[in-house]
């Protein structure tokens, strides 16, 4: 076992936390260009941000791959394996969310910026930051132990926030569209925008998973 006597006088492969640091730097930037992207209202600048969205999201399946393939050939983990692969993975797919988001407003091009679905873009922002901050302090989990529950409620509750955004930007646009088509291009933005936050709070769940066994 990895919090055996033996495991607590090995080496600890710090590279998984620099990879881990990684993948959250991805998720970081994948964020920030889908808040500037709700902000676009041309097909050519929706397209130009999903092709950039689209490059970190490749970053991030590689960075993903790489920790499997270290998680494969390291003798000592600094965390069960199992822990560390749904951690980075929960990452992964919060960017493949982003991703997922992006793409769509590319194709579907909507009429004009739905301000719900910039709100549930500021949370995947605030999620990220979230999990930034988290990873920078996984290193030291028992002395950070205080410090990473209170991020695991921040992801917590930023998921309840973006359920309440999520359910008033149904609400709305089934009150004030009167274009169909239009409403089902927002509508799927929208659904696909509340996964990405949903996708978010599993990281805290692989976060409290982690702080039970080690901290």
């Amino acid at each position: 076992m990895h919090n055996s006597f033996i495991s607590r006088l090995s080496p600890k492969e710090p590279k998984f936390f620099e990879l881990l640091k990684q993948v959250s730097e991805v998720l970081s930037a994948a964020s920030a260009l889908l808040l500037e992207q709700l902000k676009c209202e041309t097909k050519t600048d929706r397209r130009d941000y999903f092709q950039k969205i689209k490059e970190q999201e490749r970053i991030g399946d590689q960075l993903s791959h790489k920790i499997f393939e270290e998680l494969s050939s390291s003798f000592i983990t600094p965390f069960d394996r199992e822990d560390i692969h749904f951690l980075a993975d929960c990452m992964d797919d919060i960017v493949d969310l982003i991703n997922s988001s992006s793409k769509r407003i590319a194709i579907y091009n909507p009429k004009g910026n739905n301000p719900w679905a910039s709100e549930l873009g500021k949370v995947v922002s605030d999620d990220a930051a979230c999990i930034s901050r988290a990873m920078d302090e996984l290193g030291s989990v028992r002395k950070n132990a205080t410090s990473l529950k209170l991020h695991c409620k921040e992801l917590h509750d930023l998921e309840n926030k973006a359920d309440d955004i999520y359910e008033t930007a149904i609400i709305k646009l089934f009150e004030e569209e009167t274009d169909g088509i239009e409403l089902v291009k927002v509508k799927e933005i929208l659904a696909e925008l509340e996964k990405a936050t949903d996708a978010a709070e599993r990281v805290s769940k692989a976060l409290k998973t982690i702080i039970v066994k080690y901290a």
